[in-house]
């Protein structure tokens, strides 16, 4: 399988994605910033130059605090007021479906009780923190160029279906109908179509994994060959996909790749915004919250043109 023949990988060559793509070692024995590292000065001065307008939009999802299937661990949200002000607690289980967030590279193992990235051990991560690849390591923010892929709209169809996930290829097809030419240390931004799909599939059922549409493992090829530093997604990657992975993209990305992910981010409003200006690229900047030992951190990207 390759980009090039346009096919899905086999388990086979899944499989071999783990040492295929594997970027262990490559910037070093105590690297903790994985694909991060393609973010160079000149990439962060070359992002904030696209910044033209001024003007700015977030890619983030109300923080969910209403129980649901797709949200079985709400956000606990309390207020406390009086005669002279008001102040709150905010409290969040954001691994899931529905918050927006980033993981951190402790997240995913490579198996059960398995190593992390660039072979630091499992046993880092103890009741009060992981020792190594935490979120508190990317403490100064992840500035970089932001590219939305707008699936949807390059398939003139309202959302990504069940039966057709976003493919490597598709995505290489997007960039060149949008006239943007993968760079090293883009961060991808794969819109399916969330909010689309789920006022047109009110009550699907939600398993854990999801089986809702998104984003193929074949996608691994192009974020390896391109030298992306991270991917972005609303619907995350599809389900049914066939292969010997329970999260596919998660299992190779994270431990192997040291790819971050930004889970469950929205891109209605920023799909929106790209079509109006006729720009599919931007200022992205994400701030992880700094805590010590975190597997990652819910978070509130701003895209600026």
């Amino acid at each position: 399988m390759s980009l090039a023949d346009r096919t899905p990988p086999t388990p086979e060559e899944y499989i071999a994605y783990k040492q295929r793509f594997s970027n262990w070692g490559r910037w070093g024995a105590d690297d903790e910033f994985g694909t991060l590292n393609f973010i160079a000065d000149d990439t962060r001065r070359g992002a904030t130059a696209l910044v033209q307008l001024g003007r700015s939009v977030s890619c983030a999802n109300p923080l969910a605090v209403a129980p649901a299937p797709r949200n079985p661990n709400p956000a606990q949200h309390f207020m406390r007021f009086g005669p002279t002000g008001s102040s709150d607690f905010v409290g969040v289980s954001y691994h899931g479906y529905v918050t927006t967030h980033i993981d951190a590279l402790c997240h995913i193992w490579t198996g059960e009780w398995g190593d992390m990235y660039n072979g630091r051990s499992s046993a880092d991560v103890t009741p009060t923190g992981s020792r190594s690849n935490s979120i508190d390591r990317w403490r100064d923010g992840i500035v970089t160029r932001g590219v939305l892929y707008d699936v949807p709209r390059f398939r003139g169809e309202p959302f990504v279906a069940l039966d057709h996930p976003v493919h490597g290829w598709e995505l290489a097809d997007v960039a060149a109908a949008q006239g943007i030419g993968p760079r090293a240390g883009d961060a991808v931004l794969v819109r399916s179509g969330l909010d689309p799909f789920f006022a047109a599939n009110e009550g699907y059922p939600h398993t854990a994994p999801p089986s809702t549409p998104g984003v193929h493992a074949s996608t691994l090829e192009f974020l390896h060959d391109t030298d992306a530093a991270l991917l972005g997604w609303d619907l995350q990657e599809a389900g049914g996909q066939g292969l010997p992975a329970r999260i596919p993209i998660h299992e190779v990305a994270i431990p192997y790749m040291g790819l971050p992910l930004l889970d469950n981010a929205n891109f209605e409003r920023l799909a929106e915004v790209c079509a109006e200006l006729g720009r599919w690229e931007f200022l992205l900047v994400i701030a992880p919250l700094v805590v010590t030992g975190g597997t990652g951190s819910p978070v509130n990207p701003i895209a600026t043109f």
